[in-house]
């Protein structure tokens, strides 16, 4: 019996982050999945040695190295995809991504459709211009999460961290947890081999763009829930300028293989406000538009 909901993860050399990640998709931290079957990939993509990982309690497990690992971890995600057997199909193109308690619940519920576009909001560990230097970043993160009773405070997380977009119905720039129906990921193709730059350059917002301009299809935003990335040694993540640089780079690629600037998305959507958290959270602060987002910084590339 096929799972309802599968999740693939991507991980390269961030061991300690992903087996956090893997700890918030457990069952002991997700809420809401009584009688579904959940299933969560992670493809290394070239890791010197393949993590050593705990499990998530009560999900279906898989972990497998990536057949050719490369600097961009499109071919690997795309590898992942493909095994994925659910008929909802979540991608993180970064491992290093924490979920929120509901997230998994609320992205079942909120696709009502196989042509919905679920997308989920991304917030960052920390705060804009904390000092805190690359060095001591991942302490940083590990003292934030044991400040809040992490794991057991799941949307604790929301007090300790930065949001990417200006509110929950701001303009995105792409979803570290985009759900798909496995048939829209046929029909798309998955993430667009093209984009084969060290972090997978716009790869993760162009699938965004391109799934939404498929026909018939409906933007579903979910709110309250999100991910949270942790520090990781990103090759672009370890100061504003070099992301921002990033950035830049990513956008004139994007421009010139799609001949249209990168954009965020302004629609709203359908808005799904997920039952399980708190009314209201607290809302992340709103990192300035001059830092990259952190998917934009992945660390996944080979240095």
């Amino acid at each position: 019996m096929p799972p309802d909901i599968s999740v693939v993860l991507v991980s390269f050399e961030m061991e300690q982050a992903l087996q956090r990640s893997l700890m918030s998709l457990s069952r002991r931290c997700q809420l809401g999945l009584e009688g579904r079957r959940c299933e969560i990939i992670v493809i290394d993509n070239g890791s010197a040695r393949m993590p050593q990982l705990t499990p998530p309690e009560g999900m279906e497990f898989r972990l497998l190295r990536a057949s050719r690992p490369a600097p961009s971890p499109v071919g690997a995600l795309n590898e992942g995809l493909a095994l994925a057997r659910a008929p909802l199909i979540g991608a993180w193109i970064d491992g290093a991504r924490m979920a929120s308690p509901g997230l998994l619940a609320a992205c079942l519920a909120a696709a009502e459709d196989a042509r919905d576009v679920v997308v989920t909001l991304n917030y960052r560990l920390g705060r804009p211009d904390d000092g805190v230097a690359p060095a001591e970043r991942a302490a940083h993160d590990a003292a934030l999460l044991a400040g809040i009773g992490w794991p057991a405070q799941g949307y604790g997380l929301f007090s300790i961290a930065t949001a990417e977009q200006a509110g929950e119905q701001g303009p995105i720039l792409e979803s570290n947890a985009l759900f798909l129906s496995r048939g829209l990921w046929a029909e798309l193709g998955g993430f667009d081999p093209v984009f084969d730059e060290p972090g997978g350059g716009a790869a993760n917002p162009d699938l965004l763009q391109r799934a939404l301009a498929a026909p018939g299809t409906r933007l579903v935003r979910v709110t309250g829930e999100g991910t949270f990335h942790q520090y990781h040694g990103g090759t672009t993540s370890t100061c504003r300028e070099s992301a921002t640089e990033a950035l830049k780079t990513i956008a004139r690629r994007y421009a010139a293989l799609r001949g249209q600037p990168l954009a965020r998305i302004r629609q709203v959507g359908s808005v799904f406000a997920s039952p399980h958290a708190p009314a209201p959270h607290a809302p992340a602060p709103h990192a300035p538009e001059r830092i990259a987002p952190p998917d934009l910084q992945t660390g996944m590339a080979r240095p």
